[in-house]
């Protein structure tokens, strides 16, 4: 008898999760990816800063902000769901009509972070700033082809 309990109060823990992420409003999606942004754009422009120059820099402090943006580039895409495009988003509809390519690039961004948090536990100076550029560039594609 123990193993059906086991599978009831999967079936039932599975069927709460997936009401909730149906509850979830399009302006509560909104909101979830625009924070994530903002500390994208917290963490990265502080690397930029060091990167170019603008702030000294502290390979320490780099790494960690390397870290946490190679997290933050895993979490926005949950958050853009069908009719969360509409009004307080500069996120273009078309991500709806062209949902693989959007993903793929979500793939390159997380894929980007990760190797500047590998590159930025290193003192090659040469490789943190292709690291970042790379990087970097995935956010332009994004946003040339994704955001208003």
């Amino acid at each position: 008898m123990k193993p059906l309990y086991k599978v009831a109060a999967t079936l039932v823990l599975a069927g709460v999760a997936g009401h909730a992420a149906a509850d979830i409003k399009p302006f509560e999606a909104v909101e979830y990816r625009k924070g994530i942004f903002k500390a994208v754009k917290w963490h990265f422009g502080a690397m930029g800063d060091m990167v170019k120059g603008k702030a000294e820099f502290d390979s320490e402090d780099f790494a960690r902000r390397a870290d946490l943006l190679a997290a933050l580039s895993q979490m926005p895409w949950e958050g853009f769901r069908p009719g969360t495009y509409a009004s307080a988003t500069s996120a273009l509809p078309v991500i709806e009509d062209k949902w693989e390519d959007f993903t793929a690039a979500g793939d390159a961004f997380s894929e980007k972070a990760a190797a500047l948090a590998v590159a930025a536990k290193g003192d090659d100076m040469k490789a943190i700033k292709s690291a970042f550029g790379a990087t970097a560039r995935t956010c332009k594609g994004c946003h040339d082809d994704f955001k208003d």
